[in-house]
């Protein structure tokens, strides 16, 4: 049977990066256009694209401006709260806001933008393996009075993304057509534009232009990638498996070295590593639900996803 997908944060590095890097000017200031009339320092696209805006990691995506959302208060919740400051800050925000520049100076709807990068934009035909609700549902509450978006087998399982948020999530795939995905986005030169001018981020990751170092040492995804032969092209790692791997090595407190990798993971499992040196590209396609149907915590996704790259390093030759 041909699994389907919902790649969830994958969106943000194979579709809204590469459009904004397109079509937006990365340096201009956007805090008038996006409604910042009350925020003492520039706002630009690269920030967004980088991570480094200062916006928190998240708010429900009700329709309201993004501005406006932030100047009220809020409950107590890691996705609620406020930015590191001055370290990057992984934020869906900041792929919202670059979804509405983009339907701004293209006058085009981004869904329709988004049908270039060969993915498939929700709702779906064929349903993914359904996942749980995560933290985004149980924020939700905490942040706004506007009810819950219902579930659907045809739209993606994170909760902003099925009230329509654009930009960060809400695309779809095959096996077979992220292969393709990913071979048309090495092709158009963008993740080379993405894995550079890197920022400092939170818990010593670093930030490319919507891409993340895979830094070396203990535990670190690095460790197994630094293994790959040159010259491997483009590989979708498939692994629908409800099973649990062993656990993954235990992460060493300061990350290593960078491994000459960068990627992108999805709430929902999914993966994406790329090496700019030789054009590799591993998509790694699972889902989040454990055997007991329970959402895996961030341990237990890292400990799949560890097994899924382990088993192809060992195939590879490395």
């Amino acid at each position: 049977m041909t699994r389907f997908y919902d790649l969830a944060s994958l969106a943000k590095p194979l579709v809204t990066a590469p459009l904004a890097l397109a079509f937006l000017d990365l340096d201009a200031d956007r805090r008038w256009a996006l409604g910042f009339h009350d925020r003492g320092t520039p706002l630009t696209v690269r920030q967004l694209l980088s991570h480094s805006s200062g916006l928190p990691p998240w708010r429900p995506f009700t329709g309201e401006p993004v501005a406006q959302q932030l100047r009220r208060e809020v409950a107590v919740h890691p996705l609620l709260r406020p930015a590191a400051p001055g370290l990057a800050t992984y934020s869906d925000l900041n792929y919202r806001l670059l979804a509405e520049l983009l339907e701004a100076e293209t006058g085009v709807p981004f869904e329709k933008l988004g049908a270039a990068s060969g993915l498939s934009p929700a709702p779906w035909s064929p349903s993914p393996t359904e996942v749980p609700d995560g933290p985004d549902a149980t924020a939700w509450p905490l942040a706004t009075d506007s009810p819950l978006p219902a579930r659907s087998p045809w739209l993606p399982h994170d909760a902003n993304a099925r009230a329509g948020m654009r930009g960060h999530a809400g695309f779809g795939a095959t096996p077979a057509q992220l292969h393709a995905a990913l071979t048309r986005w090495l092709a158009s030169g963008w993740p080379r534009r993405m894995a550079v001018e890197t920022t400092p981020g939170e818990n010593g990751a670093t930030w490319g232009l919507g891409l993340q170092v895979v830094h070396g040492g203990s535990g670190h995804f690095g460790q197994l990638l630094s293994r790959v032969q040159p010259g491997i092209g483009v590989h979708v790692l498939e692994d629908p498996t409800e099973g649990m791997p062993p656990s993954a090595p235990s992460i060493q407190n300061e990350p290593g070295p960078g491994s000459g990798w960068w990627f992108h993971l999805g709430y929902t499992g999914p993966a994406l590593f790329y090496r700019p040196a030789d054009g590799a590209c591993l998509g790694l396609l699972i889902h989040r639900r454990g055997p007991d149907g329970a959402l895996l915590d961030a341990e237990s996704l890292r400990a799949r996803r560890w097994a899924a790259l382990a088993r192809f390093v060992g195939q590879s030759g490395g």
